[in-house]
């Protein structure tokens, strides 16, 4: 059963807003109609959005149920990093609204499942006074399946991607939280550069922003695909040499996006330019299957670009990255990390 919902995605804040205070309202209203007769152990919800809070509470009464909260973004906090809300005038009312109703979601879950250890660290750091019962890291996670080899040359001439050059990818969302102004300095900074080229793939609030950079400056070293259906993305991504991760400096919470696993399941090392908050730069580096920099210095990630990327490292961490993916991002790893809750 899908439930309509409204957008709450690659939507402008209005629409997103209303559509994301509904939620609770819908879902529960759907749980008491749908599912009357269903007792449910488990309940698994992710944030954002973090307006699930009454569903979770009426499913968790009426079943004694298990309430198991995956933290994927730290909302509202992400939106103030960005200005999107700010604690001043008449969206001071919704940011307020929006922080109690976190903070309530927190506490009522049993657990909540962190994408990494700095999510952990800054929960227990900024929500002190929140009495939720465990936390622990919960990772984003996906199937793992065999590497299916690929014509690599035939796919980039299908996009009109050059045959020689290193590409380096980029796929997903394309809004505030990326960081345009960011990635319009890099585009520019490697036209400079003869042996590298930069695709980006997606779709989002700030995407005619940069179709509109495209449009005006005409780059030779980089091109822009709207979004793809899942399969031709991953040909993409497979044809090219290293994935590209963008976050803006601004953000003072440990985001982790889930963008970087189709990258590393294809084999690909990554290159991400972050804030100083998140530990995914850490994690990359540490492990040897990428490169990280600063997202307010084009200059250090053009330096990359031109220093480091050599086929041989490439594809060596290229092989770090998927033996990684394996050991740590498997949706089998997170079935036994949740399950074992149920058992005890």
């Amino acid at each position: 059963m899908k439930l309509k919902i409204g957008n709450i995605t690659k939507t402008n804040l209005i629409e997103k807003g209303f559509s994301t205070l509904s939620l609770e309202y819908k879902f529960t209203s759907a749980i008491r109609k749908y599912f009357k007769s269903v007792e449910f152990d488990l309940i698994l919800y992710p944030t954002p959005p973090i307006t699930f809070l009454k569903a979770v509470e009426y499913v968790k009464k009426r079943d004694k149920a298990f309430a198991y909260l995956l933290l994927k973004d730290i909302f509202p906090q992400n939106a103030v990093d960005l200005g999107i809300l700010i604690n001043k005038g008449w969206k001071k009312h919704i940011l307020n609204y929006f922080i109690k109703k976190e903070k309530k979601l927190y506490s009522i879950s049993d657990v909540i499942g962190c994408m990494s250890n700095a999510n952990v660290e800054y929960i227990k750091t900024n929500y002190q006074n929140i009495e939720y019962k465990e936390i622990e890291v919960c990772a984003n996670s996906l199937k793992i399946r065999p590497i299916i080899m690929l014509d690599r040359d035939s796919i980039r001439v299908k996009y009109n991607l050059p045959l020689n050059k290193i590409i380096l990818i980029y796929g997903g969302n394309i809004g505030k939280p990326q960081g345009v102004d960011f990635i319009i300095e890099c585009i520019i900074k490697n036209e400079l550069n003869s042996e590298t080229f930069i695709l980006v793939i997606g779709d989002g609030t700030e995407y005619n922003k940069l179709n509109k950079f495209y449009k005006d400056i005409k780059p030779l070293n980089s091109s822009l695909i709207n979004a793809l259906p899942k399969n031709e993305y991953d040909l993409l991504v497979s044809c090219s040499d290293i994935g590209l991760i963008f976050l803006d400096y601004r953000f003072t919470i440990p985001n982790f996006p889930s963008r970087m696993l189709s990258y590393m399941k294809s084999s690909k090392p990554v290159l991400a330019c972050t804030d100083l908050s998140t530990d995914i730069g850490e994690i990359i580096v540490d492990n040897k299957f990428g490169y990280w920099c600063k997202s307010n210095n084009s200059t250090e990630f053009d330096s990359i670009l031109n220093s480091k990327l050599e086929l041989n490292e490439i594809h060596e961490f290229g092989v770090n990255a998927r033996n990684y993916f394996e050991q740590n991002y498997s949706v089998d790893l997170n079935y036994i990390t949740i399950m074992n809750h149920l058992k005890s």
